[in-house]
Protein backbone atom coordinates (compact mmCIF):
# COMPACT_ATOMS: atom_id res chain seq x y z
CA UNK A 1 0.00 0.00 0.00
CA UNK A 2 1.17 3.62 -0.69
CA UNK A 3 2.55 5.49 2.21
CA UNK A 4 0.07 8.70 3.21
CA UNK A 5 1.57 12.38 3.53
CA UNK A 6 0.71 14.96 6.22
CA UNK A 7 1.02 18.51 5.72
CA UNK A 8 0.12 21.11 7.86
CA UNK A 9 0.52 24.89 8.17
CA UNK A 10 2.60 25.28 4.94
CA UNK A 11 3.77 28.56 3.94
CA UNK A 12 5.61 29.31 0.92
CA UNK A 13 6.98 32.77 -0.49
CA UNK A 14 9.80 33.65 -3.19
CA UNK A 15 10.55 37.21 -1.85
CA UNK A 16 7.65 39.21 -0.81
CA UNK A 17 5.86 37.63 -3.09
CA UNK A 18 3.34 34.85 -1.00
CA UNK A 19 2.61 31.85 -2.87
CA UNK A 20 0.36 30.00 -0.38
CA UNK A 21 0.01 29.77 3.42
CA UNK A 22 -0.93 27.53 6.47
CA UNK A 23 -1.81 24.99 3.80
CA UNK A 24 -3.01 21.99 5.65
CA UNK A 25 -4.05 18.22 4.20
CA UNK A 26 -3.36 14.53 4.23
CA UNK A 27 -3.15 12.71 1.26
CA UNK A 28 -4.64 8.66 2.29
CA UNK A 29 -2.69 5.99 1.89
CA UNK A 30 -3.23 4.60 -1.88
CA UNK A 31 -5.33 6.50 -2.73
CA UNK A 32 -5.98 8.84 -5.95
CA UNK A 33 -6.22 13.01 -4.55
CA UNK A 34 -6.17 15.68 -7.38
CA UNK A 35 -4.96 19.19 -6.09
CA UNK A 36 -6.85 22.43 -8.26
CA UNK A 37 -6.61 25.93 -9.14
CA UNK A 38 -6.45 28.66 -11.34
CA UNK A 39 -3.04 28.83 -13.66
CA UNK A 40 -0.96 31.24 -11.21
CA UNK A 41 -1.80 29.66 -7.64
CA UNK A 42 1.09 27.37 -6.96
CA UNK A 43 0.39 23.93 -7.32
CA UNK A 44 3.47 23.00 -9.31
CA UNK A 45 5.76 24.78 -6.48
CA UNK A 46 3.82 22.37 -4.01
CA UNK A 47 4.23 19.14 -5.94
CA UNK A 48 8.29 20.49 -5.48
CA UNK A 49 7.71 21.18 -1.91
CA UNK A 50 6.54 17.53 -1.48
CA UNK A 51 9.38 16.30 -2.68
CA UNK A 52 12.00 18.35 -1.03
CA UNK A 53 13.14 20.47 -4.74
CA UNK A 54 11.84 23.71 -2.68
CA UNK A 55 12.17 24.47 1.25
CA UNK A 56 8.96 26.03 2.92
CA UNK A 57 9.41 28.92 5.22
CA UNK A 58 7.34 27.19 7.53
CA UNK A 59 5.22 24.10 8.24
CA UNK A 60 5.61 20.12 8.66
CA UNK A 61 5.89 17.91 5.65
CA UNK A 62 5.20 14.28 7.19
CA UNK A 63 5.91 11.03 4.90
CA UNK A 64 6.78 7.77 6.51
CA UNK A 65 7.67 9.11 9.84
CA UNK A 66 10.20 12.29 8.68
CA UNK A 67 9.27 15.66 8.25
CA UNK A 68 11.54 16.94 4.84
CA UNK A 69 11.44 20.23 6.18
CA UNK A 70 13.73 19.75 8.78
CA UNK A 71 15.54 16.16 7.41
CA UNK A 72 19.32 15.75 6.99
CA UNK A 73 20.19 15.59 3.22
CA UNK A 74 20.86 12.11 3.59
CA UNK A 75 16.88 11.13 4.90
CA UNK A 76 15.81 13.66 2.35
CA UNK A 77 17.59 11.32 -0.69
CA UNK A 78 16.19 8.02 1.02
CA UNK A 79 12.75 9.97 1.16
CA UNK A 80 13.03 11.21 -2.39
CA UNK A 81 13.25 7.33 -3.52
CA UNK A 82 9.34 6.65 -2.23
CA UNK A 83 8.39 9.14 -5.26
CA UNK A 84 8.15 9.06 -9.01
CA UNK A 85 7.14 11.94 -10.74
CA UNK A 86 5.47 12.84 -13.59
CA UNK A 87 6.43 16.14 -15.20
CA UNK A 88 4.37 18.19 -17.27
CA UNK A 89 6.16 17.21 -20.46
CA UNK A 90 7.39 14.26 -19.75
CA UNK A 91 10.94 15.08 -19.35
CA UNK A 92 12.63 12.64 -21.60
CA UNK A 93 15.52 12.74 -22.92
CA UNK A 94 15.63 13.52 -26.57
CA UNK A 95 18.51 11.60 -27.45
CA UNK A 96 17.71 8.81 -25.99
CA UNK A 97 15.21 5.81 -26.86
CA UNK A 98 11.99 5.06 -24.77
CA UNK A 99 14.11 2.30 -23.33
CA UNK A 100 16.63 3.53 -22.26
CA UNK A 101 15.00 6.62 -20.95
CA UNK A 102 12.71 4.34 -18.97
CA UNK A 103 16.19 2.53 -17.86
CA UNK A 104 18.02 5.82 -16.70
CA UNK A 105 16.86 5.46 -13.14
CA UNK A 106 17.43 2.23 -12.67
CA UNK A 107 21.44 2.73 -14.41
CA UNK A 108 21.94 5.86 -12.23
CA UNK A 109 20.56 4.55 -8.94
CA UNK A 110 20.55 0.77 -8.62
CA UNK A 111 23.49 -1.38 -9.03
CA UNK A 112 21.43 -4.38 -11.20
CA UNK A 113 22.33 -6.09 -13.94
CA UNK A 114 21.46 -5.18 -17.47
CA UNK A 115 19.13 -8.32 -17.41
CA UNK A 116 17.22 -7.50 -14.41
CA UNK A 117 17.49 -3.70 -16.09
CA UNK A 118 15.46 -4.92 -19.35
CA UNK A 119 12.68 -7.25 -17.50
CA UNK A 120 11.49 -4.18 -15.03
CA UNK A 121 11.80 -2.06 -17.93
CA UNK A 122 9.61 -3.86 -20.17
CA UNK A 123 7.12 -4.33 -17.36
CA UNK A 124 6.53 -0.74 -16.80
CA UNK A 125 6.83 -0.31 -20.90
CA UNK A 126 3.75 -2.87 -20.70
CA UNK A 127 1.95 -1.63 -18.01
CA UNK A 128 1.59 1.68 -19.59
CA UNK A 129 0.52 0.36 -23.03
CA UNK A 130 4.08 0.63 -25.10
CA UNK A 131 5.64 -2.89 -25.85
CA UNK A 132 6.55 -2.07 -29.81
CA UNK A 133 7.73 1.72 -29.38
CA UNK A 134 10.58 0.96 -26.96
CA UNK A 135 12.99 1.94 -29.71
CA UNK A 136 11.41 5.08 -30.92
CA UNK A 137 12.93 8.13 -29.86
CA UNK A 138 11.00 10.81 -27.94
CA UNK A 139 10.16 13.09 -31.14
CA UNK A 140 8.98 10.40 -33.11
CA UNK A 141 6.17 9.94 -31.25
CA UNK A 142 2.56 11.74 -30.03
CA UNK A 143 2.17 13.56 -26.85
CA UNK A 144 -0.01 10.79 -25.12
CA UNK A 145 3.01 8.38 -26.05
CA UNK A 146 5.79 10.90 -24.12
CA UNK A 147 3.21 11.65 -21.05
CA UNK A 148 3.06 7.37 -20.53
CA UNK A 149 6.46 6.87 -21.32
CA UNK A 150 7.13 9.48 -18.78
CA UNK A 151 4.88 7.50 -16.56
CA UNK A 152 6.62 3.94 -17.18
CA UNK A 153 10.25 6.23 -15.99
CA UNK A 154 8.20 7.29 -12.99
CA UNK A 155 6.79 3.95 -11.70
CA UNK A 156 10.80 2.26 -12.56
CA UNK A 157 11.95 2.46 -9.06
CA UNK A 158 8.50 0.99 -7.79
CA UNK A 159 7.33 3.94 -5.93
CA UNK A 160 4.80 4.50 -3.35
CA UNK A 161 4.26 8.36 -3.66
CA UNK A 162 3.38 9.19 -7.16
CA UNK A 163 3.25 12.84 -8.22
CA UNK A 164 1.71 13.89 -11.65
CA UNK A 165 2.31 17.58 -12.69
CA UNK A 166 -0.53 18.64 -15.81
CA UNK A 167 -1.06 15.03 -16.87
CA UNK A 168 -3.32 16.99 -19.83
CA UNK A 169 -0.95 19.51 -20.74
CA UNK A 170 -0.67 19.23 -24.33
CA UNK A 171 -3.14 16.52 -24.95
CA UNK A 172 -6.60 16.92 -26.69
CA UNK A 173 -9.79 15.59 -24.43
CA UNK A 174 -9.69 12.11 -25.66
CA UNK A 175 -6.05 11.84 -24.91
CA UNK A 176 -6.33 12.68 -21.43
CA UNK A 177 -9.41 10.78 -20.61
CA UNK A 178 -6.97 7.84 -21.91
CA UNK A 179 -4.61 8.68 -19.08
CA UNK A 180 -6.84 9.61 -17.26
CA UNK A 181 -7.89 5.90 -17.05
CA UNK A 182 -4.67 4.79 -17.27
CA UNK A 183 -3.72 6.23 -13.63
CA UNK A 184 -6.68 4.50 -12.26
CA UNK A 185 -5.30 1.39 -13.80
CA UNK A 186 -2.10 1.37 -12.45
CA UNK A 187 -3.16 2.43 -9.16
CA UNK A 188 -5.53 -0.59 -8.92
CA UNK A 189 -2.05 -2.75 -9.66
CA UNK A 190 -0.05 -1.31 -7.61
CA UNK A 191 -1.68 0.76 -4.91
CA UNK A 192 0.09 4.19 -4.35
CA UNK A 193 -0.74 6.97 -3.41
CA UNK A 194 -1.18 9.52 -6.51
CA UNK A 195 -1.46 13.51 -6.80
CA UNK A 196 -2.35 15.04 -9.45
CA UNK A 197 -1.99 18.64 -9.80
CA UNK A 198 -4.59 19.50 -12.76
CA UNK A 199 -6.80 22.30 -13.80
CA UNK A 200 -8.78 19.92 -16.15
CA UNK A 201 -12.00 19.89 -15.09
CA UNK A 202 -13.13 16.54 -16.43
CA UNK A 203 -10.44 14.82 -14.51
CA UNK A 204 -11.33 16.28 -11.40
CA UNK A 205 -15.06 15.61 -11.68
CA UNK A 206 -14.27 11.56 -12.53
CA UNK A 207 -11.14 10.63 -11.75
CA UNK A 208 -9.80 11.20 -8.07
CA UNK A 209 -10.80 9.93 -4.63
CA UNK A 210 -10.36 12.97 -3.20
CA UNK A 211 -9.91 16.55 -4.39
CA UNK A 212 -8.40 19.98 -3.18
CA UNK A 213 -8.36 23.17 -4.31
CA UNK A 214 -6.02 26.84 -4.23
CA UNK A 215 -7.03 29.88 -4.33
CA UNK A 216 -5.61 33.48 -3.52
CA UNK A 217 -2.92 31.73 -1.54
CA UNK A 218 -5.19 29.63 0.65
CA UNK A 219 -6.42 26.20 0.39
CA UNK A 220 -9.97 26.04 -0.29
CA UNK A 221 -10.79 22.90 0.91
CA UNK A 222 -9.30 19.34 0.56
CA UNK A 223 -11.12 16.19 1.41
CA UNK A 224 -13.28 13.39 -0.81
CA UNK A 225 -14.56 14.12 -3.79
CA UNK A 226 -18.06 14.93 -2.35
CA UNK A 227 -17.16 18.18 -0.76
CA UNK A 228 -15.80 19.91 -3.66
CA UNK A 229 -18.16 18.77 -5.89
CA UNK A 230 -21.27 19.80 -4.12
CA UNK A 231 -19.19 22.86 -2.46
CA UNK A 232 -21.70 26.12 -2.35
CA UNK A 233 -18.29 28.33 -2.30
CA UNK A 234 -18.60 30.52 -5.37
CA UNK A 235 -14.61 29.93 -6.49
CA UNK A 236 -15.40 26.27 -6.62
CA UNK A 237 -18.68 26.98 -8.60
CA UNK A 238 -17.17 29.59 -11.15
CA UNK A 239 -14.13 26.83 -11.73
CA UNK A 240 -15.79 24.04 -12.04
CA UNK A 241 -17.73 25.28 -14.50
CA UNK A 242 -15.62 27.58 -16.39
CA UNK A 243 -17.61 31.01 -15.66
CA UNK A 244 -16.34 34.50 -16.03
CA UNK A 245 -18.70 35.38 -13.24
CA UNK A 246 -17.08 34.94 -9.85
CA UNK A 247 -14.09 35.72 -7.84
CA UNK A 248 -11.34 34.62 -10.07
CA UNK A 249 -9.90 37.24 -12.72
CA UNK A 250 -7.85 36.92 -15.66
CA UNK A 251 -4.46 37.23 -13.59
CA UNK A 252 -6.02 37.70 -10.07
CA UNK A 253 -8.57 38.14 -7.76
CA UNK A 254 -10.98 40.74 -8.61
CA UNK A 255 -12.03 43.18 -6.42
CA UNK A 256 -15.72 44.08 -5.41
CA UNK A 257 -16.48 46.61 -8.29
CA UNK A 258 -15.81 44.32 -11.14
CA UNK A 259 -17.74 41.65 -9.73
CA UNK A 260 -20.61 43.91 -9.05
CA UNK A 261 -19.79 44.66 -12.47
CA UNK A 262 -20.44 41.51 -14.10
CA UNK A 263 -22.95 40.40 -11.89
CA UNK A 264 -24.94 43.38 -13.74
CA UNK A 265 -24.21 42.09 -16.69
CA UNK A 266 -25.56 38.65 -15.83
CA UNK A 267 -28.71 40.26 -14.49
CA UNK A 268 -29.39 42.35 -17.67
CA UNK A 269 -29.07 38.76 -19.56
CA UNK A 270 -25.42 38.86 -20.88
CA UNK A 271 -23.42 35.17 -21.53
CA UNK A 272 -21.41 34.45 -18.59
CA UNK A 273 -19.40 31.87 -20.82
CA UNK A 274 -18.48 28.68 -19.82
CA UNK A 275 -20.73 25.45 -20.49
CA UNK A 276 -24.18 24.73 -18.74
CA UNK A 277 -23.80 24.21 -14.85
CA UNK A 278 -23.60 20.19 -14.20
CA UNK A 279 -25.83 19.07 -12.02
CA UNK A 280 -25.11 16.53 -9.15
CA UNK A 281 -22.07 14.45 -9.60
CA UNK A 282 -20.56 12.58 -12.41
CA UNK A 283 -19.66 8.91 -11.11
CA UNK A 284 -16.26 8.33 -10.66
CA UNK A 285 -14.04 6.37 -13.12
CA UNK A 286 -13.17 2.82 -11.82
CA UNK A 287 -10.34 0.57 -12.91
CA UNK A 288 -10.84 -1.10 -16.50
CA UNK A 289 -12.53 -4.89 -16.23
CA UNK A 290 -9.48 -7.45 -15.86
CA UNK A 291 -7.55 -5.08 -13.72
CA UNK A 292 -6.96 -6.30 -9.54
CA UNK A 293 -9.88 -4.53 -7.48
CA UNK A 294 -8.82 -1.07 -6.41
CA UNK A 295 -7.77 -1.36 -2.55
CA UNK A 296 -8.33 2.14 -2.29
CA UNK A 297 -11.84 2.06 -2.85
CA UNK A 298 -12.73 0.12 0.37
CA UNK A 299 -10.10 2.05 2.31
CA UNK A 300 -11.94 5.12 1.21
CA UNK A 301 -15.72 3.81 2.08
CA UNK A 302 -14.04 2.80 5.83
CA UNK A 303 -12.70 6.48 5.82
CA UNK A 304 -15.27 8.53 4.97
CA UNK A 305 -18.19 6.59 6.87
CA UNK A 306 -15.75 7.65 10.02
CA UNK A 307 -15.54 11.14 9.29
CA UNK A 308 -19.14 11.71 7.61
CA UNK A 309 -20.48 14.16 10.54
CA UNK A 310 -17.62 16.26 10.23
CA UNK A 311 -18.53 16.83 6.27
CA UNK A 312 -20.97 19.31 4.98
CA UNK A 313 -24.85 18.38 4.70
CA UNK A 314 -24.45 17.73 0.70
CA UNK A 315 -21.07 15.62 0.91
CA UNK A 316 -23.03 14.04 2.95
CA UNK A 317 -25.92 13.22 1.24
CA UNK A 318 -23.80 12.36 -2.11
CA UNK A 319 -21.66 10.15 -0.25
CA UNK A 320 -24.60 7.87 0.98
CA UNK A 321 -25.69 7.93 -2.39
CA UNK A 322 -22.56 6.69 -3.68
CA UNK A 323 -22.36 4.03 -0.89
CA UNK A 324 -25.96 2.84 -1.40
CA UNK A 325 -26.17 2.68 -5.32
CA UNK A 326 -23.56 0.60 -7.44
CA UNK A 327 -21.83 3.19 -9.52
CA UNK A 328 -21.83 2.77 -13.42
CA UNK A 329 -18.86 1.71 -14.80
CA UNK A 330 -16.52 3.94 -16.52
CA UNK A 331 -13.95 2.68 -18.45
CA UNK A 332 -11.94 2.78 -21.72
CA UNK A 333 -9.01 0.70 -23.91
CA UNK A 334 -5.73 0.51 -23.04
CA UNK A 335 -4.61 2.53 -26.13
CA UNK A 336 -3.74 6.55 -26.52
Amino acid sequence: MGIAVSVSNLTKSFGSQRIWQNVTLDLPAGEVSVLLGPSGTGKSVFLKSLIGLLRPDQGSIIIDGTDITTCSNKELYEVRKLFGVLFQDGALFGSMSLYDNVAFPLREHTKKRESEIEKIVMDKLDLTGLIGAENKLPGEISGGMRKRAGLARALVLDPEIILVDEPDSGLDPVRTSYISQLFLDINAQIDATFLIVTHNINLARTVPDNIGMLFHRELVTFGPREVLLTSEEPVVRQFLNGRMIGPIGMSEEKDEAQMAREQAMVDAGHHQGGAEEVEGIIPQMQATPGMPFRQAVGRRQQRVREIMHTLPMQAQHAIMDSLNTMTPMVSLPAEV
